[in-house]
């Protein structure tokens, strides 16, 4: 039987489609979706044939009403099987389907046992044999999938990922002074390729399945393309994927382990200026993706409160760059933070209120009725609930201590904001974006650098303070 919150046709869609695959009739059984997938749905579920043992498999497909791009879904399966041939570790791909079974695209694959969840990885005992050994076995993965011929994945894309986030940056209704002061770096330090070959894309904790002793499975293909081998290794690295681990590769092994396990298994040695590159470049990928999520939510396309704080996750990519780029001017609003805190600054009562009295609405305060909410969230509605309910009164939590700090935080910030705008000649954020673009600051960075570590120090306070600490 589906889950209550199962599409009402799935099960039917997914006996059809299965039907040719298991040579008979498919019975579903236990379908249930998981947490987790902004842009993707993920089910498990039992199928049931005649004279067949019962198959425990996974569905990916596009959200109703939101279709991926044409082919995408098609691209991600060819990818998923074009590894397995390579023998490379990722699920067997039962079925694709472009809709007409599924009503949307979506793929069937084999469910691998194991474990997905970043947090039980990076802390649990018995993930401890396999966070030794994870970050070169993702270093000999990498190397094994850029050595697939792209003629095996047919509907394969290439693009400049500069130029593809640059103009899905201007795209969205936001903008992002430091996002700005990246892409003039990368534009001006590009390194030459370093090949073209089958890149992943999304390769990190949380798209691949680890067990006791290592990695298992790579699975969530869908922005598999054609680029530079150094898009995967940047991309592995990029701070967010740490999960707040210190580790620089995903929060389990050294840069050392993992360029050392590719050039072992690739045969090629690895340009660390080029990685370096990639790094800042995918950091400001995944920014500008924060930006588009939010996007898809603000917009309408799909209200999710998922979809609506990961958009307040760009002040953590912010900092992540601008530790990267400026790290004299980020290490200094890194210790002035710290001593902001010693001061007591911040210790005014939620809602921004004096402490020694109600202001003109009375208690509770804006805040207090926030922390009330965020209370409620992540205790009785996630202790009542499970799976992809429960994923999302987490966030929701998150989402209102957000709220509670910036009622709080944000008049000061404001405040020290506009005064950094006025000392750089620029009217506005838009403005000091022109400004930067047009190169108006590039013969002395010290000051745009200062200011922007600053405002995105305070921007971080308000939407993560525990990654200023990372």
């Amino acid at each position: 039987m589906a889950s209550p919150s199962a599409p009402a046709s799935a099960s039917e869609g997914l006996a059809r489609l299965l039907a040719p695959v298991l040579c008979g009739p498919v019975e579903i059984d236990g379908l249930t979706r998981l947490s987790g997938g902004a842009s993707r749905e993920t089910w498990a579920f039992t199928a049931r044939a005649p004279g067949h043992e019962p198959r425990e498999l996974i569905l990916r497909r596009d959200p109703a009403g939101r279709p991926g791009p044409p082919g995408s879904m098609a691209r991600e399966a060819h990818a998923m099987r074009a590894a397995g041939a390579a023998g490379l570790p990722v699920p067997e791909v039962l079925a694709d389907d472009d809709g007409t079974e599924l009503g949307t695209a979506g793929l069937v694959m084999s469910r691998v046992p194991g474990e997905t969840i970043a947090r039980r990885i990076l802390r649990d005992d018995e993930f401890a044999p396999g966070r030794r050994v994870l970050a070169a076995e993702l270093g000999a993965f990498l190397a094994g999938l850029h050595a697939v011929d792209p003629a095996e994945v047919p509907g394969l894309a290439e693009s400049d990922p500069l130029a593809q986030y640059w103009d899905a940056y201007l795209a969205v209704d936001d903008v992002s002074p430091t996002f700005e002061a990246a892409q003039r770096w990368l534009l001006s330090n590009r390194p030459e390729p370093a090949g073209r070959v089958v890149v992943h894309g999304d390769l990190r904790l949380g798209n691949v399945i680890v067990g006791p002793e290592g990695l298992r499975a790579a699975i969530d293909w869908e922005l598999v393309h054609l680029g530079d081998p150094m898009e995967d290794l940047g991309w592995l690295c990029v701070k967010a994927w740490r999960f707040g681990a210190p580790l620089p590769v995903a929060g389990v092994g050294t840069v050392d382990q993992l360029l050392g396990a590719y050039e072992r298994v690739s045969g090629r040695a690895v340009d660390r200026a080029a990685f370096h590159w990639w790094l800042v470049q995918k950091t400001l990928t995944w920014g500008i993706m924060c930006m588009g999520q939010a996007a898809v939510h603000l917009t309408g396309a799909l209200r999710s409160v998922e979809l609506a704080a990961i958009g307040r996750r760009v002040a953590e990519q912010e900092w992540d760059l601008l530790e990267l780029l400026a790290p004299d001017a980020w290490e200094a609003a890194r210790t002035e933070a710290a001593a902001e805190v010693g001061d007591g600054a911040g210790d005014e009562s939620p809602g921004g209120e004096a402490a020694d009295g109600p202001g003109l609405y009375g208690r509770p305060t804006a805040g207090e009725l926030v922390e009330a909410v965020g209370e409620f969230l992540s205790g009785p509605v996630m202790d009542a609930t499970e799976g992809h309910v429960r994923f999302h009164a987490r966030v929701a939590a998150n989402v209102a201590g957000i709220v509670g700090r910036q009622l709080e935080l944000g008049p000061v910030h404001e405040a020290r904001y506009r005064a950094g705008l006025a000392a750089l000649g620029a009217p506005s954020t838009p403005a000091l974006c022109a400004a930067i673009r047009a190169g108006d600051h590039d013969a002395e960075p010290d000051a745009l650098h200062a200011f922007l570590a600053t405002s995105v120090r305070d921007r971080l306070t308000v939407a993560n303070p525990k990654h200023l600490t990372r």
